[in-house]
């Protein structure tokens, strides 16, 4: 894995020399094996991201570039440049949540620097000749943190209250949560609306594509015109 960046301009400087790039070639520098599909290695591009830009968190909660303080996310997009899929930002947490806040939540650590690198994501393109697009550097602008911060409030609401069978992918105009977990075994432990233990499947915050897609179209868009 090469070393951790050092600053900002460092990792946009990688992010930027691996542009253009395809799986194959990233993968032979990295002395990875590139999957026939993602089905099983569902975290196998962001890994090989990881690798070439130093990211050193691996799964922990804090962000992929500790010292810079950035999180990295990989978006799978369309040939219109439309993401494909939701964007996992963290795992949810269902108990011990009396007196959590947005201010000192996960979510709003995760988010508050992304460097966004598209992924090309169709899905009859072979995985080794898919590429990688070009990166931006992100932080939510004041209306975005207002529509984050209401979504995850109301979400941790039900989840403070119980209300699992309450919670559908339609509650967030930005952020939703839904199940995260490897089969309808892997339960976990969270309280009833009754306050009484109950079992139930993990959760995992997610941002919707329509909420990534204009971070997408605003930065290109000022690009161009710059």
């Amino acid at each position: 894995m090469k070393p951790e960046p050092q600053s900002e301009a460092e990792l946009m400087e990688r992010a930027h020399d691996i542009a253009g790039l395809s799986f194959a070639e990233l993968a032979e520098e990295a002395g990875m094996k590139v999957p026939d599909n993602l089905k099983r290695d569902k975290g196998w591009v962001g890994q090989l991201l990881e690798w070439h830009l130093g990211a050193v968190a691996g799964s922990k909660p804090q962000q992929d570039f500790t010292k810079l303080g950035i999180e990295l996310k990989s978006i799978p997009i369309s040939y219109t440049g439309k993401p494909l899929e939701t964007t996992f930002v963290c795992v949810a947490p269902l108990t011990g949540v009396h007196g959590l806040t947005w201010e000192t939540s996960h979510v709003r650590n995760k988010l508050s620097r992304v460097l966004w690198v598209p992924v090309e994501g169709e899905r009859e393109i072979p995985l080794s000749e898919r590429r990688v697009g070009s990166p931006l550097i992100w932080s939510p602008n004041q209306e975005e943190e207002h529509i984050l911060r209401r979504d995850w409030e109301e979400l941790m609401e039900l989840i403070v209250l119980g209300k699992f069978d309450q919670i559908s992918a339609r509650h967030g105009e930005a952020l939703h949560l839904r199940p995260k977990a490897a089969n309808a075994k892997a339960l976990t432990e969270a309280y009833s609306a009754n306050g009484k233990p109950i079992k139930t499947l993990p959760r995992g915050f997610y941002l919707r594509t329509q909420f990534t897609e204009q971070i997408l179209l605003r930065h290109y868009i000022s690009v161009q015109q710059t």
